[in-house]
């Protein structure tokens, strides 16, 4: 009987492929065969477009951030440049003013031409203000116009880092010394401000000791250190005067009245210098 076991399923299942086709027609089949096909396809698409979306948005990022990079690294060259520029356009003389200090950035990176044309006025003045002190300076003490525009250059450079007016430290010279370099007095005074050594030895050791006084640049600077010190120390200018002239106790000042008097000169040329100049 075993036999005749595999000839029967064999006929059932023709059988069954029999009833499926009756109930499916072929070409419903293959049609399911393609939405599926379909589907797939569509759906391997869209995978592969959001994958060329991606590296797209990621390549423009790229880009982008590679063009804020150069921009940045362009602004840091070109930056200096432009500073370099403006400083060579400033007048040596209008970078040492103590009265009026002229902003180096406002020159480089003025928004508005009030604010250049605000710098340009100062520039303008305080070249006029110092040529006019060279100027009397030279003719009053018959010093020659090159000297003297070393030692104004040199006190105003010394009155802005000490906070000193500068033209009192002119005036300082002038009674001192008439600016002689090489003045020396009786009692050892040296240069300009007739600095006496041998009561500022810690200020002279970073010079090279008691000969830089004879160092126009040098003797200024020190001097100018001494009298703010007073300055400071007593807090009136007239006392400072006296102290720096060794004649604390003297009571008529006469020391600094002379000094006084000389500054309001000065002081006067400052003040028509500033005046605005009419065309």
């Amino acid at each position: 009987m075993m036999p005749l076991a595999a000839p029967q399923h064999s006929d059932r299942l023709k059988g069954v492929q029999t009833q499926l086709l009756r109930i499916l027609p072929l070409h419903a089949i293959h049609a399911r065969f393609r939405a599926r096909a379909h589907e797939e396809e569509t759906r391997r698409l869209s995978m592969n477009t959001n994958v060329l979306s991606a590296a797209r948005a990621y390549s423009v990022l790229r880009t982008g951030l590679a063009l804020i990079g150069a921009l940045a690294l362009a602004a840091l060259l070109v930056v200096p440049v432009h500073e370099e520029s403006a400083l060579k356009k400033l007048s040596p003389l209008a970078l040492l003013s103590l009265d009026e200090p002229l902003s180096l950035a406002g020159a480089i990176v003025g928004t508005t031409a009030a604010g250049q044309i605000q710098a340009s006025a100062t520039d303008a003045a305080l070249d006029r203000e110092q040529r006019a002190v060279i100027d009397y300076i030279a003719r009053r003490y018959r010093v020659s116009d090159q000297a003297v525009a070393g030692f104004v250059a040199t006190a105003y450079r010394a009155g802005a880092e000490r906070g000193v007016d500068p033209l009192l430290v002119l005036a300082v010279i002038s009674v001192e010394s008439r600016f002689n370099p090489v003045a020396e007095s009786t009692v050892g005074a040296k240069g300009l401000m007739q600095v006496i050594p041998k009561y500022h030895l810690d200020k002279l050791s970073d010079h090279g000791g008691e000969q830089a006084l004879l160092d126009p640049s040098v003797n200024i600077m020190v001097g100018t250190q001494i009298l703010r010190e007073y300055q400071r120390r007593l807090g009136d200018t007239e006392a400072a005067l006296q102290m720096y002239a060794g004649a604390f106790d003297e009571p008529s000042s006469t020391y600094a009245n002379k000094v006084l008097a000389e500054k309001a000169r000065l002081d006067a040329l400052r003040q028509k210098a500033r005046k605005p100049q009419t065309v």
